[in-house]
């Protein structure tokens, strides 16, 4: 388990519109730009920590970033033939952005808090019960299919709550600033709750939508 004492004050960041990671969760990634290429032979020279956060407006070069983010360890790396990056990156803790810091290198560095997401580094589980994801289930395969979004439900039904809770959170096809709301969310039972309420809009528009011609 990561230390509070041995979370980096500085931070380099991957800003990735509609992309989520949680604590407690792992992802692929795979890094082609030159700046990240740059940013992840950094990080393996080092600690192996990056920070992944969304854009608010991926149209500018340099695009403002949403405060918050999460911070995940580089577990698995691999070099593909063609020069790109195939990493594994487990998610430790959020983070939240005071002040970028000046530096010559192509990413970006941020100077960063963890006092508000501490917890995160607990393993404390929420009282919840896979029975309160019931209603949600059903209504997330309705919205996944109507997609084309696949997910293997069984494997899905295997995992612990929070994991179960953040793997739809970060798979779903919600916006990225739905997706920053969950991610904000200061405990599972919350996120839960958001979930249920994102998710009824959607549901709603696919019922308005197959039956208002």
């Amino acid at each position: 388990m990561q230390k509070k004492n041995n979370l980096p004050s500085i931070l380099p960041v991957f800003p990735l519109s509609n992309f989520i990671i949680f604590p407690n969760t792992t992802v692929p990634l795979n890094i082609f730009e030159p700046r990240y290429i740059q940013m992840i032979d950094d990080s393996m020279k080092g600690n192996r920590m990056i920070g992944m956060i969304q854009p608010k407006n991926e149209g500018k070069k340099i695009p403002d970033l949403y405060d918050i983010g999460c911070m995940g360890k580089i577990t698995s790396f691999n070099e593909t033939d063609d020069g790109r990056y195939i990493i594994l990156l487990n998610g430790i803790i959020r983070f939240k952005i005071k002040k970028e810091v000046e530096s010559k290198k192509l990413y970006r560095n941020y100077n960063v808090s963890y006092e508000d997401f501490i917890d995160d580094l607990n393993k404390k589980k929420d009282d919840l019960k896979f029975s309160d994801l019931e209603i949600i289930f059903k209504d997330y395969k309705s919205l996944f299919k109507k997609k084309g979004y696949e997910i293997n439900w069984k494997e899905l039904e295997k995992q612990s709550m929070d994991q179960t809770i953040n793997a739809l959170s970060m798979a779903s096809p919600f916006s990225l600033e739905e997706k920053q709301i969950l991610l904000e969310c200061n405990d599972l039972i919350l996120r839960r709750k958001k979930l249920e309420e994102i998710l009824k809009t959607y549901i709603f528009d696919n019922f308005s939508n197959t039956t208002i011609q």
